[in-house]
Formats: structure tokens, sequence, C-alpha cells
């Protein structure tokens, strides 16, 4: 399946085979290819929180008002943010590049982001975003569906999950093998409204 055909085909799923165990070799390489997900100055600031304990799926189910592809699901993933990312050693990102390299983006990314708590709420937020769609995708081409959950108690999926201060929890992403299609693809909004050129 190419690319084309995996943002054709996915959707998402609200119903799994609870049967259903990922291999881990599938699930390790679902975690590597998120990875490769693009993030502001390479700070890969979006963490996976991989939840397979059925105890605790269950909570978080009661949590989300009941949705039975929390527990269904091969895997539940929470995508979450550090909010710290900025603070750490820059060679922890840039210690691979040319050191003029590091020496251009290294210092940069503290003064960037320090003090200023709304863009690193957004980054967060966009980090997350672009490592879900990665994992989405991935979990596509590797013959799993999933779906981008929002419907849920972020306050207590927080602290069922004991969520460390520094961190933010974005949104959750259930993977495993459909046991029911999903309802036809919704009408995409006219290129006349969604297209701007230039300017608004």
């Amino acid at each position: 399946m190419n690319t084309k055909e995996n943002i054709e085909t996915r959707r998402s799923i609200k119903h799994y085979d609870p049967e259903h165990v990922m291999p881990e070799e599938d699930l390790a390489e679902l975690i590597r290819l998120t990875k490769l997900a693009p993030s502001s100055f390479n700070m890969q600031n979006y963490r996976l929180l991989v939840v397979r304990d059925k105890a605790l799926r269950k909570q978080i189910r009661a949590a989300a008002w009941d949705q039975a592809h929390v527990t269904d699901a091969s895997v539940l993933f929470i995508m979450c943010a550090d909010l710290n990312a900025h603070n750490e050693d820059p060679s922890k990102y840039w210690g691979h590049a040319p050191q003029e390299v590091q020496d251009i983006l290294g210092p940069m990314i503290k003064p960037f982001y320090e003090g200023k708590d709304q863009l690193i709420r957004d980054e967060a937020n966009r980090s997350t975003a672009l490592a879900g769609m990665t994992l989405m995708l991935a979990a596509r081409e590797l013959g799993y569906d999933s779906c981008p959950m929002i419907g849920f108690d972020a306050d207590a999926v927080s602290k069922l999950v004991n969520l460390p201060e520094g961190m933010m929890l974005g949104f959750m992403i259930p993977v495993g093998k459909m046991a029911q299609p999903a309802w036809d693809r919704g009408a995409r909004l006219a290129d006349e409204t969604v297209v701007i050129h230039d300017r608004f």
C-alpha cells in the first residue's frame, strides 16, 4: 500500500477485534515509524504512552464515555508532550550534526521558547498532531486501523496514567484490527471554502 492509498483508506474505526494481540515486532515497527515524524528543532517533544494493561484500559474507558474502542483495540496510544523539551541539552537533538549546524541551532532553542507558555503549548500540540498522523498512516501500512480521540475526561485520564508535571496530554489513538467498517466518509468541504490563495 502506498501513501496515497493509506490516506484514502484510513478511516476512524470504532469497532475492533478484542481478541487480537499486536505482535511485539509490529508494535516496535509502528513506534519506529512514528518517531520519524517532524518536530520543531528536532526536539521530538511528543511522548507515546503505550497502554496495554487491561484493567487500566477499563478505567480509561470509563473516563471516555464508555467508548468500546478504548478497550477493544489491540493497543491504546495516548499522545503526550514534554513541555520542557526546549530546556534539554541541545546536543540531545543535534549531536549528530556537523559542528557548524550545532553552533547555529543549539543556542537558538531555549531562547526561542523561554517564557512563552502559549508557544510551548502550541508546539506541543503541533508535535503530537504530526506524530499522531504519522502513527495512523503507519498503522494503516502495517494492516491496522485507528481512531484519533478527544472524547474523554483529560483530567481523569491524566490521573489514571500518573501524568507527570510538565507533561501535556493531547489525544488518544486506539490501534487494532477492524471488526466493523466505518460509516461512509463524510462529504469534503468545497475547495472554495477550504483553499485560500496568497491572502484572505
